[in-house]
């Protein structure tokens, strides 16, 4: 399918035509804006509540919410954002009331991480995130309001940009694609005087469709999420190769398939690193342990309808961060909601998208972690 050209054709068809088909029924959607997550009214983890919601993405009635990444003022810590795409439309920026703080039409954009990149004039927050229609990393920054300005673009070719992750190696900043048939690029970022550049460092197959990857910093895993098999642990050091761990497979009964978002969360009080993975069959989250080539399964938690929010069904991506951010003393959880409802309405018909978070220290207290 050419994407390019059918989200142009989408967003520029008249918004009449678009409300009466959603309205009426009278003609089916397209595969593309029809989510493949099934409605679940609770997941079958632990509870916990969230504490907050974002605005839903302005893309209404459709598949559009995606994945979010969380970013903290180093020097501020309450200075924070939330940032979301939403695949058929850009990028947003929220704050961490779940206010629309900016937003960036920038067209179909599907995962999202970003890294502090510090140099002899200061530092600057890089973003990239998948472009599905361009095949590639669409790049952004900050503004010292906390706006979003575009950067660049890095061409990463797959069978389809989807699956992106950040990391810092020897060389550099890191981004690697993962590509919808599990094809995977890597590339190491640079400023030359052109602009950004992206030099192609590494590519292997994961083997099925792939999206959700995370970086370790601290340990140099790069763990993939194979939607129907289960998570994988490579190496992010290019000579690694294809090299790979089985962390989980699925379906299990840890992980019901499709296993989509990743995320890495350093707790604070003990320096250990979780590693949380969205389970999307069963709308649950499962956390490890995970230190380099060691893991220890610590449990799956859900989000249950409270607190004046809905429950937490059919995520695809999810985000986390130790440490302060903004009002939230141990670090935030932040996931994809498929289906968000007024208040705490489980069930109902899928109309919008959003994100929800969830304070950490209501999962460790959840999964009893550190007690």
């Amino acid at each position: 399918m050419d994407l390019k050209r059918f989200y142009v054709g989408f967003t520029t068809a008249s918004a009449v035509v678009i409300t009466a088909t959603l309205l009426t029924g009278c003609a089916s959607l397209h595969s593309e804006l029809v989510s493949d997550s099934k409605l679940i009214a609770i997941g079958t983890g632990t509870p916990v509540l969230a504490s907050a919601e974002t605005v839903a993405v302005g893309t209404a009635g459709l598949d559009a919410a995606d994945d979010p990444e969380i970013w903290v003022d180093p020097m501020d810590k309450s200075r924070s954002l939330i940032l979301g795409t939403d695949k058929k439309a850009g990028l947003y920026a929220y704050n961490l009331d779940g206010s629309v703080r900016d937003f960036v039409a920038h067209g179909p954009l599907n995962n999202v991480d970003l890294r502090t990149i510090y140099g002899e004039t200061g530092s600057f927050t890089l973003i990239a995130a998948s472009d599905r229609a361009r095949n590639g990393a669409a790049l952004f920054t900050l503004t010292d309001d906390l706006k979003l300005k575009v950067a660049g673009f890095l061409p990463m070719t797959t069978s389809e940009a989807y699956g992106l992750c950040m990391g810092t190696i020897e060389a550099g900043i890191t981004i690697v694609i993962i590509g919808k048939n599990g094809d995977v690029v890597q590339a190491i970022y640079s400023e030359t005087e052109a602009g950004p550049r992206g030099e192609i460092v590494r590519r292997f197959n994961v083997g099925t469709q792939s999206e959700g990857c995370v970086i370790d910093d601290r340990t140099g895993a790069l763990y993939i999420a194979e939607e129907a098999k289960g998570i994988w642990r490579y190496g992010v050091e290019p000579a690694t190769g294809s090299t790979r761990v089985e962390l989980q497979a699925a379906p299990s009964n840890i992980l019901v398939p499709d296993v989509e978002g990743l995320a890495l969360l350093v707790d604070e009080d003990s320096g250990l690193s979780y590693l949380i993975a969205s389970s999307q069959g069963d709308s649950a989250f499962a956390v490890w342990q995970v230190a380099g080539e060691t893991s220890i399964y610590k449990g799956r938690f859900s989000v249950f309808p409270g607190n004046g929010f809905d429950a937490v069904t059919g995520t695809d991506g999810v985000a986390a961060l130790g440490g302060q951010v903004g009002p939230y003393a141990e670090g935030v959880v932040v996931m994809q909601d498929d289906s968000d409802m007024e208040g705490e309405t489980p069930t109902g018909a899928r109309a919008r998208q959003n994100f929800k978070i969830v304070p950490w220290m209501d999962v460790k207290k959840a999964l009893n972690i550190g007690s």
